[in-house]
């Protein structure tokens, strides 16, 4: 997807009260007033693009075009003509002249979102013009001059690119005046309930519902202990898709969110790559010691004992020993699926 934006001048609200977050909402603010190229990094989903924003608007250049592109959306020769624009014949097609992205963002800022997947041809020209603010359109001769700030972003580690060879040394020198790492999720437990919440109450209004009536206790202990590896991104599309789902089968919400569905492929008819018409024998002719019906005797105890055990580590091996997906295969709540997991000594 390739998207160009112009904002509001108003800084988008960055949830969170956890150490790590605060933390790095000091350093956002400081960084922001320094007007030099600067690096956001972090995991997928923790919200790069937001804070690039964030660093515009609280910049001096705030009254300016804020302007983004996502790298990794093109073609080498799409971006180029992109970022820097194009003179008409310039190639097959272009039949009038066309203003880059830099040009269109002079005065303002420039976010390249997932940097690391510009080719070395445009790395070369990035680093002019962010050394010297200029640069020639595709097909023309003429030098241009810019005032951009250019804010990168990228989840892969851009000093091992380096060293690979797969990201110019000098380019990174320039961008990397500031480095702002994101915290992922997982180490943001203080922030999952405001922002499930906050997700939440987004949702009831997109639905016209007159108020969010929140989530269960279970829930609310699966929220904080779910380790969130899409981290916010993950969080806002489980909350709002259980929440969706609840007012689909209710049409409407009158009672606590009680089911998270983490992941959205998740049915008894799931497509895997060895998806097969199943030739397996009957249950009742299964012999596995861990399949219930395997149980050789007539004790009532034993044989529910062995069975409930059974469906357990099926789940758990449906579900690769992810918990939440498990309990979602069992359409059990994440407490009660803990609960069995103690009952049968399976929790390590």
């Amino acid at each position: 997807m390739v998207y160009l934006t112009i904002m509001a001048t108003i800084p988008p609200q960055l949830i969170g009260q956890s150490p790590a977050w605060l933390a790095t909402l000091d350093q956002i603010s400081g960084s922001a007033a320094l007007d030099r190229s600067m690096l956001v990094v972090g995991e997928r989903g923790t919200g790069k693009e937001m804070v690039a924003a964030r660093l515009h608007f609280l910049s001096p250049r705030w009254e300016q075009t804020y302007i983004t592109l996502n790298c990794a959306a093109l073609s080498e020769e799409l971006l180029d003509s992109e970022l820097f624009g194009h003179e008409a014949g310039a190639f097959t097609g272009a039949s009038k002249r066309r203003l880059g992205r830099f040009e269109r963002a002079d005065k303002g800022t420039l976010f390249l979102d997932e940097i690391a997947n510009a080719s070395a041809r445009v790395q070369e020209k990035l680093l002019r013009v962010i050394e010297y603010g200029e640069f020639e359109r595709l097909g023309g001769d003429k030098t241009i001059k810019v005032d951009v700030r250019v804010v990168g972003a990228t989840n892969v580690d851009l000093p091992k690119a380096v060293e690979d060879g797969k990201f110019r040394a000098d380019l990174l020198d320039r961008l990397a005046f500031d480095v702002i790492t994101l915290p992922p999720l997982r180490v943001r437990k203080a922030d999952i309930l405001p922002l499930a919440e906050h997700f939440g109450k987004r949702m009831t209004v997109e639905l016209s519902v007159e108020s969010f009536p929140g989530f269960t206790q279970e829930v609310l202990e699966f929220l904080t202990e779910y380790n969130w590896p899409g981290n916010v991104r993950e969080l806002k599309n489980v909350t709002e898709r259980s929440i969706g789902r609840a007012f689909n089968e209710h049409n409407n919400l009158n009672e606590p969110i009680a089911h998270i569905n983490i992941d959205p492929f998740e049915a008894p008819w799931r497509l895997t790559e060895t998806s097969e018409p199943s030739t397996a024998s009957s249950p009742t002719q299964q012999t596995s010691a861990d399949t219930p019906l395997a149980i050789i005797g007539t004790d009532f105890t034993a044989r529910t004992h062995a069975f409930e055990l059974g469906l357990v580590k099926e789940a758990l091996s449906q579900s690769k020993n992810h918990q939440g997906k498990a309990a979602d295969y069992l359409e059990l709540s994440y407490h009660q699926f803990r609960g069995l997991l103690r009952k049968h000594g399976l929790r390590k």
